[in-house]
């Protein structure tokens, strides 16, 4: 346990930015998840409207420090073409 008053503070502070981070990517997750179903289910106009908020949530996450860019544009890549590939049929 710290007893300095600044490693008091470091504690304090890693507590709170961990919460921040787990939250982070906690909505990131479901917002995946949600999506993969939508694309499972086979609908492609719920497909479509959930691809842009995971779109938009994985964008955040970026900004939050939750994703790396390349990572995020990974995922946009692959569940865009997966997207496609049900809307084609």
């Amino acid at each position: 346990m710290a007893n300095h008053v600044s490693a008091l503070k470091r504690a304090r502070q890693t507590e709170t930015r961990t919460e921040r981070n787990r939250a982070n990517r906690s909505r990131l997750r479901t917002e995946l998840r949600r999506l993969r179903e939508a694309l499972t289910a086979g609908d492609p106009k719920a497909a479509e409207a959930t691809f842009r908020s995971t779109t938009s949530a994985i964008d955040k996450a970026i900004q939050k420090g939750v994703l790396h860019e390349n990572t995020a544009a990974r995922y946009k890549s692959r569940l865009a073409a997966r997207l496609a590939k049900l809307s084609a049929k």
